[in-house]
């Protein structure tokens, strides 16, 4: 590469995706005041161009249409052009991912919409191929169609666009309807219940056909809903679902195997081949899931798939200083030699390449039996490679194996005539081995980004690792990348969350020129981590500082009229919509999680407002979680943990002594939905002494440590065996 053609002002911002367009020409602009007055100014309709670093058909569209010299001088002479980050303004790919979604009936990235120069959206789509083809017309007609319309019928076009937002602004309202209240807590469990048990796949798990998601919000219901229905035949099937859809993922393509962590999602029924980026939200979710599936099942397995995620994340999405980048890009350079890059290509083999890497004879086994024969069979390796043509339209992966465990390591044993042990022994040789050979490959794109929500996905996620598995090592990560937010992402004087900040030059931590303010999911996932992380270390600060961000999301996104929370501040006239989020997706629906942060700071805090505003929550969301409450099952769960009140699980007693840690050890490896832990360590001028003052009334029994089990502040008898313990945390 030697000196780009092309700079465009995208060079001065520190985004990853941003940046990637920065040698474009494309006179592009970020989204901000510059580019709104010049389209004024000028009197031109803005192009705005939403994606992320790690999206597949991004790529595609800046290789195909932006960095085409003809396309650009099209786009340049007729509008200014706006990049969008989705990852770091949420809100304004929300507003217009609405319109998109509303217009076209679909939705997805590249996001590309037409705007007036008072930025109401009056057309756009997705991924647009540069010319015409026989079923889509091309970016270049659309580019010179739209033009022309603002040339020949603008006032049409200003019309038709104020239409179109006021449509937007009714449809898109969630609010109170009279004096509703929140919605009758069995019915809805039950309708959301059956509706994913009807959408269940019996043979490989998970609630679609194709294409599949890891869908935590699903899973973190089903485990719910069985707590609170054990004896059920409901509730026994809830269990197997969620169970089976985890370990079908874990033995999947879906699962990196040699590199550990999971894919975005799969694009057929078996969890085979994946869309290839990893996202952080995906890692944190997942930890936090499969720890609750250990918790529940005492199965080493779902304890190997935590570590095996938390080892990734570890080692290849952590910031020296403590916190969490991003993703990693699904697109590579298969050699270092390659001029193009492949979805896939750092995760893929082809079966003479495992051959090469595993010659060696297995001593025991049936004669002429190599390492690469029994690592070959188990993981479903074919020699003209095992990818379906039909989940691989560019042919990128032809010729190539995706690994998925098709069999158990005692049904492989008996193949080879050896122990289901030594073949597991095995198995991990080959890993290592294999994990060397991939390094030698170039990485796939990091985007080193950090932001606010998606760091509190992941310290929530290494917080009930390390409480679940009794590994501290876990817990100290997640302190580590708490104190990270505390110093990176938190304005002290304003006592307000930011929402991103980058890894600069040499690794420094840098911020963008105007910091972007903190969203409603920023705080409620920060909120979530600091709770899990007071449960599993006992450092009431996280406590204090968890209540003081509470307070401030009130502050800013509470609706007083309407009730829950919008996604965005009041006050940005940029942003035509205060939205709320209705349907909870890749990460659940800031609503959702909000309601059980209130039920939980209110046991923390004893401020009983939390735990009406939490009603009021449900209140708003009432008609769409009687009606359809599968796109909402964490607010189903909320739900029921607000019909059914949090109980505080009260140890008193010293945190370093042994009667103590041993209570602490039985509560954090008990799935219970609905309790919150603390410790009451007779320290009266602390935290928690200070908001709780009956806590103070409690005491150890014979000089040993002693559980109160108390529900809206009335403890029950003390209890100082664990055995009791355990039986009234899981009736």
């Amino acid at each position: 590469p030697g000196v780009p053609r092309h700079t465009n002002r995208l060079i001065n911002e520190k985004s990853p995706y941003l940046l990637q367009h920065a040698h474009n020409p494309v006179d592009w602009y970020p989204w901000g005041q510059e580019a709104f007055d010049k389209a004024k100014r000028e009197n031109k309709l803005i192009f705005l161009s939403v994606g992320y670093s790690t999206c597949h058909w991004c790529h595609v569209m800046e290789e195909e249409s932006f960095k085409s010299k003809e396309i650009g001088e099209i786009m340049n002479e007729h509008f200014v052009c706006i990049k969008v980050d989705r990852e770091e303004r949420p809100d304004v790919d929300k507003v217009y991912m609405t319109f998109v979604q509303a217009t076209s009936g679909g939705g997805g990235w590249p996001m590309s919409v037409w705007l007036t120069p008072e930025l109401k959206p009056f057309a756009g789509g997705t991924y647009f191929p540069p010319e015409d083809g026989v079923h889509r017309v091309g970016f270049r007609t659309v580019l010179l169609r739209i033009a022309e319309q603002w040339k020949e019928n603008k006032d049409a076009l200003l019309e038709s666009s104020q239409r179109i937002l006021e449509a937007l602004r009714h449809t898109s309202e969630i609010r109170v309807q009279g004096q509703e209240s929140p919605p009758p807590p069995k019915e809805v469990m039950d309708t959301c219940f059956q509706q994913l048990s009807r959408s269940y796949d019996e043979d490989y798990g998970g609630f679609s056909k194709s294409p599949k998601f890891p869908t935590p919000v699903n899973l973190n219901f089903l485990f719910t809903y069985w707590a609170l229905h054990r004896t059920t035949p409901e509730g026994a099937r809830a269990l197997q679902m969620a169970l089976h859809t985890l370990r079908m993922m874990a033995h999947g393509g879906i699962h990196d195997h040699i590199g550990q962590g999971f894919h975005r999602y799969s694009t057929d029924q078996r969890w085979h081949v994946p869309h290839f980026e990893k996202m952080l939200y995906d890692q944190g979710q997942l930890a936090a899931v499969y720890s609750r599936a250990f918790q529940i099942s005492g199965d080493e397995f779902f304890a190997d798939v935590v570590r095996d995620i938390l080892l990734y994340v570890s080692r290849d999405l952590s910031d020296q200083v403590g916190g969490f980048y991003s993703a990693e890009d699904a697109d590579s350079y298969p050699t270092t030699t390659s001029g193009e890059k492949r979805e896939g290509a750092f995760c893929v083999w082809a079966a003479e390449e495992l051959r090469a890497l595993l010659p060696d004879p297995v001593e025991g086994a049936t004669e002429g039996t190599t390492l690469g024969d029994v690592f070959m069979h188990h993981y479903g390796v074919e020699e003209a490679g095992n990818v379906d043509p039909m989940k691989d339209p560019h042919e990128e992966l032809k010729g190539k194996n995706v690994l998925i465990a098709r069999c158990s390591p005692a049904l492989t044993a008996a193949r080879f005539g050896l122990e289901p042990g030594r073949v597991s022994a095995l198995l991990q040789e080959c890993q290592q081995r294999l994990a060397s050979a991939r390094a030698q490959r170039p990485r796939p794109h990091l985007d080193s980004k950090m932001l606010a929500a998606w760091n509190g996905l992941m310290i929530s996620g290494f917080a009930l690792a390390g409480a679940a598995l009794a590994k501290q090592g876990y817990v100290n990560r997640a302190a580590e990348a708490a104190a990270f937010l505390r110093t990176h992402l938190f304005d002290p004087d304003s006592g307000r969350l930011l929402r991103s900040c980058y890894r600069g030059k040499d690794s420094a931590v840098e911020q963008s020129a105007v910091p972007i303010q903190g969203f409603l999911e920023d705080y409620v996932f920060v909120i979530q981590a600091l709770f899990d992380l007071y449960e599993a270390s006992l450092e009431q600060g996280w406590l204090e500082w968890a209540l003081h961000l509470q307070h401030m999301q009130d502050k800013l996104f509470w609706d007083p009229k309407g009730f829950a929370y919008f996604s965005t501040e009041a006050g940005d006239p940029s942003l035509l919509l205060r939205l709320k989020d209705d349907q909870d997706g890749a990460e659940p629906t800031p609503n959702s999680v909000t309601v059980t942060n209130l039920l939980r700071a209110a046991c923390y805090s004893g401020h009983m407002d939390w735990v009406e505003k939490a009603g009021k929550i449900l209140a708003a969301f009432s008609e769409r979680l009687q009606k359809i409450p599968i796109t909402l099952p964490e607010m189903v769960r909320a739900t029921a943990l607000f019909h059914h009140t949090l109980q505080q699980v009260v140890i008193c007693g010293d945190p370093q002594g042994e009667d103590t840690k041993e209570m602490l050890r039985c509560v954090r490896s008990v799935f219970s939905p609905n309790k919150v832990l603390m410790v009451a360590d007779g320290d009266s001028a602390g935290f928690l002494h200070r908001q709780l003052p009956f806590l103070s009334s409690l005491e150890r029994k014979e000089g040993k440590a002693t559980a109160y089990v108390c529900s809206n502040f009335t403890c029950s008898l003390p209890v100082t065996s664990v055995q009791e313990l355990r039986g009234m945390l899981s009736p």
